[in-house]
């Protein structure tokens, strides 16, 4: 209940005592006021404005003071009351009759502990708004960063903006600038004028706080304007700020969250409102508010939320701004908390005569500006999407430049990539990194059918391909394709496993007969320029669900994949690890090459099949944070512009990148178009994250790339099938482009000398997990590995049968011994099976084998000689007895044992050594009275198949001895000679 007085100039002075007793106990049943500073030139100071009743009210000059006014300063974390100005020093506010006012002691912590007055002024005279100026008045800002909490530190003294010399500066002094601008802790104390130089004045030098300071001019210093400095040495901080989203896409969607001093907190999704998103997208620089979903049930993790609730109008410029109130009955634990989706994309419309219709150019708003779109990549997938959200129908036809005005706004360089099933056209992917320019008047335009409810009919996959892209583009007008083609899990929309949308579900391709020409239709279709490679074997993964085409056979031609001839809709013989993928030249990766860091290192951006570099201008710190943040290196970075200059030679692709916040990738930031050599090489860049970290090893030794590099299968330590560690994990290298250049670097990396092979086709063996390189070309030069031109990590067209191998000379080492001090198990020595001794080995080994094979034939040709001189001399001693050689034995005599035979030799003849010859006939089938022929000067003994002769002797003419080395034959017949 509030007493309400009706004052007059003339009896204001007789009422004012009576009343204001009344007044002082009445006021304090007002248990919670919101405040706000209204048209103040920082958040600190302005016109009083009080929320009473539901209705915000302009608090009347009535008994203001100082000390009513240190209240709302305290209230509003403003620090101390300096001024109360009155008499509408900062605006008059509303018109109404009514009036407010109230009386502090100058003790309480809000206002509504104060007294609070409620009267009736009939005349303007008496209207007159209270002010304050609190102690906290914004002197302090943070210019040319991504955000209000990250810039070039500045003061402003003595009604000028000024700048802090680099000298001592710290994260010590870093954190007093974050807490005084509400920003949150400090992240990096920045040098050398990061954000660019200043101007005008240097106000101090050499600060030295504690970090405790409520002020940055309470630090010491030498004080105002005492400095030693030029603006490339101003000051500059990054702080963690006061409101982020986190758990969405980017910086520009996810949970709210404010900075509490100590952590962040979630704010409450009760009574949160759409204005107050707009406010929090504004103050991230991430355009407007798109989406707001409240009561999203609260994590373990997120514990407590913040215990306010922010009140925003939508105009003001930052999130501390804003009137916040205490959640009623301690209901922010129970409303869950809150997600937005913030967007510099925000309308779309079609112009034709100045007007939006259903049928003209095609313009997008950015960040409240109006921009044409190129027709270049302009497709009737997108030009369906912006019918449909504009409430057109579908749309009939794109007429390129048709509908141009000569004037009109830049054309915007990005290029969507819609399917033609988004509802808006900002949900589309889209693109605009190396995007060239436009050319005059090449304007999107659409002919919408105007008809809300029109849908396009289903194409007609038996009608023929049409011929030429023309009459391509011209049937996707006349007809809705109700499937849809995508690439999966390749790290980027132009290169992965190939699916297509086929009865409402996503099936896969099996790789027979998949060729290049497969896959120039593929990513022509997609809007992803020419196919480099066309890989097989479930490359990029097995997909799951159907395998809905084999044996495709397009040639190259086609508008569609499944216009190319096939076996027809879910008709193969494959299995998933058969699944087809595509690598298309508008693929982009990105990576930092360096041989001992994470997260740091030489840009690389990976275009039309090649790794480049990236150049360094302009660069600021949103291009740094969207980097870092897409290779999951923290939330920004700095250029390094004093590292050594790069050796070697690559290309580099592009220059001027300028990200912007609501830039999920750096694939989104416009830059200047591709270009093989966009820069000079000293303008390379260099980037250090906030994640940098030594490089992650398989073991706790210390990081290196000789630790991240391996041989397996070898028959040494230094030759083997060649492993490198990524990711987490052990992989191959592909064999594609292997040679003594890339084996070199390998060997020089790991300490194992020079190169003697490069081995391909798993030459020690087929590893397993990833093939992490393919394509590896190196100079021979490089310290490592990394640092070779080579495809994007886990991208290659190869299976582990292709797996490389090398073979290095590497240092004989002695086994070590055991700790009993005998030699341990026989581990391979390092080097003794390198080329040379191979070849050493197998020379000695032939050699021995040629002396094995003489030393042989030596010993039998000294034992034949020995053999012949004895049986020579034999024959000379022998006395031989006559024997009719024409009476045949009979064969009992012959076969009878060597104890019954008669003919055995008396015991004075001398016994010869037996000489083997060939097998003789029977004598048996020898003619009666056949004598043997005789030689002049010799005796021949007949054999079949053979003769001896051997020179005629002296002996006994008279008599005829049966010789001792005479031998058997076979089946019981005895070889025969005689002599004469």
């Amino acid at each position: 209940m509030t007493a309400v007085i009706a004052l007059t100039t003339s009896g204001i002075a007789e009422v004012t005592s009576i009343w204001m007793k009344c007044f002082l106990v009445l006021g304090v049943l007002h248990l919670s006021l919101e405040l706000r500073l209204k048209n103040g030139s920082h958040r600190c100071e302005g016109r009083v404005d009080v929320k009473y009743q539901g209705i915000w009210r302009a608090m009347n000059d009535y008994g203001w003071n100082l000390k009513s006014a240190a209240v709302v300063c305290r209230q509003l974390e403003c620090g101390d009351a300096v001024d109360n100005p009155g008499r509408s020093r900062f605006g008059s506010g509303d018109r109404s009759p009514m009036s407010l006012s109230f009386s502090c002691a100058g003790t309480e912590s809000k206002v509504s502990d104060c007294h609070l007055f409620n009267f009736y002024i009939p005349s303007d005279y008496f209207r007159y708004a209270a002010g304050v100026v609190c102690s906290d008045n914004s002197q302090l800002r943070l210019v040319n960063g991504s955000g209000p909490c990250a810039g070039r530190v500045e003061i402003l003294h003595q009604d000028s903006w000024g700048t802090i010399c680099d000298d001592s500066w710290d994260l010590n002094d870093a954190h007093v600038v974050c807490r005084q601008l509400g920003c949150g802790e400090a992240l990096d104390a920045l040098l050398l004028a990061y954000f660019g130089k200043g101007s005008d004045s240097i106000w101090l030098d050499n600060v030295n706080c504690t970090g405790q300071e409520s002020h940055l001019w309470k630090c010491p210093s030498q004080g105002w304007g005492q400095h030693n400095c030029y603006h490339g040495e101003d000051a500059g901080v990054i702080c963690s700020g006061s409101v982020q989203l986190v758990g969405g896409d980017g910086p520009c969607s996810g949970q709210v969250e404010v900075h509490s001093g100590r952590d962040w907190t979630p704010v409450s999704g009760g009574n949160f409102t759409f204005p107050t998103a707009q406010v929090i997208c504004a103050e991230l620089q991430c355009g407007k508010a798109v989406s707001v979903l409240g009561g999203v049930p609260i994590r373990e993790s997120d514990g407590r939320i913040c215990a306010e609730e922010f009140r925003c109008e939508g105009q003001e410029t930052n999130l501390l701004f804003c009137p916040r109130v205490p959640c009623p009955g301690c209901s922010c634990q129970h409303s869950g908390t809150v997600q937005i989706v913030c967007s510099a994309y925000t309308e779309v419309r079609i112009m034709k005569n100045g007007t939006s219709q259903c049928e003209g150019q095609v313009e997008i708003n950015i960040s409240g500006e109006w921009r044409m779109l190129c027709a270049s990549h302009w497709t009737m997938a997108n030009a369906n999407v912006v019918c449909h959200q504009l409430g057109c129908g579908v749309a009939i036809s794109t007429p390129r430049g048709a509908y141009f005005v000569e004037g009109g706004d830049q054309i915007l360089k990005a290029q969507f990539h819609c399917s033609g099933a988004e509802s808006f056209l900002w949900n589309c992917p889209m693109t605009a990194l190396g995007i060239p320019d436009c050319s005059h008047g090449n304007t999107a335009s659409v002919i919408c059918s105007g008809n809300q409810t029109q849908v396009l009919p289903r194409c007609n996959d038996s009608v023929s391909e049409p011929a030429g892209p023309a009459a391509s583009e011209e049937s996707a007008a006349n007809c809705s394709e109700s499937r849809q083609l995508r690439l999966v899990d390749g790290g980027g929309r132009c290169a992965g496993r190939v699916e297509i949308l086929h009865q409402g579900s996503w099936g896969t391709i099996c790789d027979d007969s998949w060729d290049l020409n497969d896959a120039h239709v593929v990513c022509r279709q997609l809007g992803c320029g020419e196919a480099l490679n066309a890989t097989a074997s479930a490359h990029f993964g097995q997909g799951s669900d159907p395998i809905w085409l084999d044996d495709v056979n397009c040639t190259g031609q086609e508008s569609h994949l499944w216009k190319c001839p096939s076996r027809g809709w879910r008709q193969h013989d494959c299995w998933h690890k058969e699944d087809a993928g595509v690598i298309c030249s508008e693929f982009l990766a990105l990576r930092m090459v360096s041989e001992d860091q994470e997260c740091a290192g030489w840009l690389e951006v990976f275009y039309n099949g090649t790794w480049g570099s990236v150049c360094n201008s302009p660069m600021g710190a949103m291009t740094l944070s969207t980097i870092c943040r897409q290779l999951g290196c923290g939330d920004w970075g700095t250029l390094n512009p004093s590292v050594v200059l790069r050796g070697g030679s690559r290309p580099r692709w592009v220059d001027k990148i300028q990200c912007r916040n609501t830039d999920l990738s750096l694939w989104q930031c416009p830059s200047d178009p591709w270009k093989y050599r966009s820069c000079s090489p000293n303008e390379e860049a260099y980037i250090t994250c906030a994640g940098m970290r030594p490089r992650s090893c398989p073991t706790a030794a210390p990081c290196t790339d000789k630790e991240k590099l391996r041989l397996r299968g070898g028959d040494t330590e230094c030759s083997g099938r060649v492993e490198v560690w990524h990711n987490g994990s052990w992989g191959t290298v592909c064999d594609d482009s292997w040679s003594l250049a890339e084996a070199e670097v390998v060997c020089q990396q790991l300490g194992c000398g020079s190169a003697l092979e490069a081995l391909p086709e798993a030459a020690f063996g087929p590893g397993n997990g990833h093939i992490w390189l393919d394509e590896v070309q190196c100079r021979g030069r490089e310290s490592s590995l990394w640092a070779c031109a080579a495809g994007p990590w886990g991208q290659s067209n190869c299976k582990h049968e292709e797996d490389a191998g090398v073979r290095c000379s590497g240092k004989r080492t002695t086994l070590p011994t055991s700790k009993a001090g005998t030699r341990t198990s026989p581990n391979p020595v390092p080097g003794i099976f390198s080329l040379p001794g191979i070849l050493c080995l197998i020379l000695g080994a032939l050699f021995f084998l040629v002396l094995i094979i003489l030393a042989t034939q030596l010993h039998r040709w000294r034992a034949e000689h020995r053999a012949l001189s004895s049986f020579r001399d034999a024959l000379d001693a022998a006395i031989y007895e006559e024997i009719d050689y024409l009476v045949t034995l009979k064969k009992e005599d012959l076969l009878s044992s060597p104890a019954q035979r008669t003919d055995a030799p008396r015991e004075d003849y001398d016994d010869a050594e037996e000489v083997p010859v060939p097998e003789a006939h029977p004598a048996s089938q020898m003619s009666k009275g056949e004598v043997p022929p005789e030689e002049e000067n010799g005796t021949r003994a007949s054999q079949t198949g053979s003769s001896l002769y051997f020179p005629r002797r002296a002996a006994d003419p008279g008599k005829e001895k049966i010789a001792p080395g005479c031998s058997r034959g076979k089946k019981g017949t005895l070889g025969m000679m005689t002599l004469n």
